[in-house]
């Protein structure tokens, strides 16, 4: 019979693995869109590099993003022009270097408003709204996972053929757009901690 001293830390790991197991098993959607949704506001930093086809070289960009739960969103790119995106509830407002303003309603534009929510629903963990235009597939765990986008609708699948997010827990590290046209960008972002 092992002794007491052997017994209790074999307990131990047989829990642990227990529940690393079950932890795994319950990493699904709905598990994913939970711990996303906990997250009520945040800023990053962002890295954007743009491929596209008539260009030997990505077209790189940077600046910070912001989102308050559930509906606004901006960002500010710094380099290599200033510009400004700020989304909030159906209006998205554009603001360029030279001070030109563009106000749109997103019911209006059907394809850019799939396109934002693809992010815009991912960080609120907007389940719902995520599966209004597109299927939703999950892999890996919750320290490493990728959700991958896929247009449903037919026109919006004529301008973006997936969206793959990827982050850990409740934490998304980069978005890449797949377009169509064979042109993608990927955008690495990076937590900013509060101060």
């Amino acid at each position: 019979m092992p002794s007491s001293t052997l017994v209790r830390p074999l307990i131990g790991l047989v829990l642990l693995l227990a529940a690393a197991t079950t932890m795994a098993a319950e990493w699904n959607v709905a598990e994913l869109m939970r711990t996303l949704a906990q997250t009520k506001e945040g800023r990053a930093s962002f890295v954007e590099k743009k491929y596209i086809g008539i260009v030997d070289k990505p077209l790189v960009s940077s600046g910070e993003l912001a989102f308050t739960s559930p509906d606004r969103l901006e960002k500010r790119t710094i380099k290599p022009v200033p510009e400004s995106l700020v989304l909030e509830g159906d209006s998205l407002t554009i603001e360029q270097a030279d001070r030109r303003r563009l106000k749109v309603r997103l019911q209006d534009y059907p394809e850019v408003a799939a396109f934002v929510e693809s992010i815009r629903g991912t960080l609120a963990g907007d389940r719902l709204a995520l599966e209004r235009a597109y299927t939703l597939e999950l892999t890996g765990s919750v320290d490493k996972w990728q959700l991958v986008l896929t247009p449903m609708h037919a026109q919006m699948a004529k301008l973006i053929t997936r969206i793959r997010i990827s982050g850990a827990l409740g934490e998304v590290r980069t978005i890449s757009f797949e377009q169509a046209d064979g042109d993608r960008s990927d955008m690495a972002i990076t937590k900013v901690l509060a101060k």
